[in-house]
């Protein structure tokens, strides 16, 4: 791998910590982390994307503060919402996948972009309830998914889109570079 490549995908997982902060908090805050993960799988394709995802993620393990809220440390994945975190992980995976199967269109993008957001949503609300249930008791599915996944469908749909329009204008000048 080149040099220039890892300096992209640090340079991603910088903007997936800078996107974590900007933040609306509610018992799921609403970040634009999907948004950067997006970004950096269309700009850098899905190995780099999904390389800039597992350094960020690896950032916070050892105690950067660069999730959500200024936090960092294992503590944030066995977390209510730790769940969504390794769900970006998964994002960025299947996204990699697809691309890896179908090439690197604005279609494969956002079915791709959209199955991945279901893996995260489904495996982040299951991690969720559980520890949901740990932590202050039981909750069930239907609630939860009113709390952890209605509320950002629309606005991941908006991510997922604007992201696409600017990795189109993106890629191209990175390739050049």
């Amino acid at each position: 791998m080149k040099a220039k490549s890892l300096v992209y995908a640090a340079v991603m997982a910088a903007l997936i910590t800078v996107c974590a902060w900007i933040t609306i908090p509610t018992v799921v805050p609403f970040t634009l982390q999907t948004f950067a993960i997006f970004l950096a799988v269309g700009v850098l394709g899905g190995k780099l994307g999904s390389l800039a995802v597992g350094v960020y993620l690896l950032m916070g393990a050892v105690g950067l503060p660069v999730f959500s809220g200024f936090s960092g440390g294992l503590g944030s994945f066995a977390g209510v919402t730790g769940g969504y975190l390794m769900g970006f992980l998964l994002i960025a995976l299947v996204m990699w996948g697809a691309e890896a199967l179908f090439g690197r269109g604005p279609a494969v993008f956002v079915l791709s972009g959209i199955v991945g957001l279901a893996v995260c949503y489904g495996f982040g609300t299951a991690w969720f309830v559980l520890m949901y249930a740990a932590t202050t008791g039981p909750m069930g599915v239907m609630s939860a998914l009113w709390t952890c996944v209605i509320p950002f469908l629309l606005p991941d749909a908006v991510k997922l889109v604007l992201a696409l329009a600017l990795s189109r204008r993106l890629a191209p000048a990175l390739a050049r570079a």
